[in-house]
Order: structure tokens, then C-alpha cells, then sequence
């Protein structure tokens, strides 16, 4: 069901690889919502997955941008601007990777620097992308910035390795950011905390499918699944949110705010 929400709205959307993803989800919500945007992705990325499709069904053009890259993200915020006719109301940044767990290195045995690049890709990116906007003052009044994280940031999920320390980078770039971003061009900046999802991102980390058969036992509502995310998203970059800003919005189905659930009780009893 389309509401009109984010007709005349231009954005930028990071991450879109193939239908499971959250970002591919969240552009073809956008676009059912009036909202226009450009598609981004590595140049790898791309190579990999179904993007030019999605920016068939969307009308969408694509640009390239290394997201650890300034001068690729400078020129994507401006060729982004030419494209869609002016200032931009919404960016989703959903990027991840960590590098130590595609080679399968435990959190105890971490090679540096491929710790280093999983932060540069999953973390620091989302400072670069936002600095770069901030700069070119690329955002329209109440625009809205939304980067997707996951609750590993706060409580510990063994096997989620150095991504868990990625995301808690990432969420407090989010506060620090958007103090300046709110204070100074009224934008609001915030991340989502998703319920684990079966992206082709998720299914990298180890055990991923006992994860979400956990956390769908122990979540009231059950898992929040991509399509769901996409929808919270739409919220977050309409008129309807302008004063939430620098949060952590956790959308699990309850999972943060549960203790135990019955069906994990008898589970082990």
C-alpha cells in the first residue's frame, strides 16, 4: 500500500546487491513512496550482483563509489545532485564486511589488517559518506540519514567477530555526526538496529542460521524480516519522524528487550 510519503524526495542508496538485500528492498520501497534516488555500490560489488536490474525497476541511475574512497564519494554526491535536480532529502547506508570472517580468523586471532579494512568498510565509511555530504552542504532541511546495524554493538554474539566493534563505531559516528548535522542543517542521522536477516551479507557470519532461529524464538513479534526493515526505513526518511535523531532504533520484534521467551525455556528444560 503506497501513502505518497516520500514523493519529491531524492536520496542516495548505498549497498543494493541483490533481491534478499535490505538496501534493494528499501529502493524498491522508496520508489512505490514517490521518492527518486541514485543506486551506489564498489565497483566489485556491482560485478557480483543484480544492480542494473534493480535500477530497471526503479528508474534509477547508478554510480560507482568506493564508500572508504573521498574523492569517489565526493563526486558521487555530486554527479547525485545533477541526476535527481538538486538537494538531497535521504541516504541509506547499508554496507558491511569484515574480512576476518570471510577467512574464517576468530575474534582471538584477528589479522590487523584486515581488521582494519572491515572498519574502514563497514564503519568509518558512514563518516566519509556523511562528511562528504556535509561539505558539499548536499542535504535538503530534515533530510534524514540511516545506516543499518545489528545488536552484536552491545551484547555479545561470539561468532559475529570484529563486526560486533564495527557497529559500535558505526552507531556512535551516528550520535557525533548527527549532533552537527541536527545543529547545524536540521538533519537527522540515525541507525537501526535489525533483527538478524538472511542477506547474502548475513550468511557469511558462522551459525548464522542458529541466530535467527533464536532470535525469532525469543522475539515477541518474531523477526523483523527485510521487507519489514525497508518499510521502517521509509518512516525514518518521511516528514512523520523530523525531531528522532541520534538514536538507536532497535526493530527485532522485541528481541532487545527480552530477557527469556517461553519457547526458549522449554527448548532446554
Amino acid at each position: 500500500m503506497a501513502y505518497n510519503l516520500l514523493k519529491g524526495k531524492r536520496g542516495i542508496i548505498f549497498g543494493a546487491l541483490d533481491e534478499k538485500s535490505i538496501a534493494w528492498k528499501t529502493a524498491m520501497s522508496v520508489h512505490a513512496e514517490g521518492g527518486t534516488f541514485v543506486l551506489t555500490n564498489a565497483p566489485i560489488a556491482m560485478r557480483m550482483g543484480q544492480i542494473n536490474e534493480l535500477a530497471e525497476k526503479t528508474g534509477a541511475q547508478i554510480i560507482p563509489a568506493d564508500a572508504t574512497n573521498v574523492d569517489d564519494l565526493d563526486n558521487l554526491v555530486a554527479k547525485a545532485q545533477e541526476i535527481l535536480g538538486g538537494k538531497l532529502d535521504f541516504v541509506l547506508h547499508s554496507i558491511g564486511m569484515s574480512v576476518n570472517v570471510r577467512k574464517g580468523r576468530a575474534y582471538t586471532d584477528e589479522k590487523y589488517d584486515f581488521t582494519a579494512k572491515g572498519w574502514d568498510v563497514s564503519a568509518l565509511s558512514f563518516h566519509k559518506v556523511m562528511q562528504s555530504l556535509y561539505k558539499a552542504d548536499a542535504m535538503n532541511e530534515w533530510g534524514s540519514i540511516v545506516a543499518l546495524t545489528y545488536m552484536a554493538a552491545q551484547r555479545v554474539f561470539p561468532d559475529y567477530n570484529d563486526m560486533a566493534d564495527n557497529k559500535a563505531y558505526l552507531e556512535s559516528v551516528a550520535r557525533s555526526f548527527g549532533y552537527f548535522f541536527g545543529k547545524e542543517k536540521n538533519v537527522r542521522v540515525n541507525t537501526i538496529s535489525q533483527s538478524p536477516t538472511p542477506t547474502t551479507a548475513g550468511q557469511g557470519v558462522k551459525g548464522f542460521d542458529g541466530f535467527i532461529s533464536y532470535a525469532e524464538k525469543m522475539s515477541p513479534l518474531g523477526n523483523a524480516s527485510a521487507q519489514d526493515c525497508a518499510d521502517y526505513t521509509l518512516t525514518l526518511f518521511s516528514d512523520l519522524t523530523r525531531k528522532v535523531t541520534m538514536q538507536n532504533l532497535f526493530h527485532d520484534g522485541g528481541f532487545s528487550n527480552t530477557g527469556v521467551s517461553q519457547e526458549v525455556i522449554e527448548k532446554f528444560s
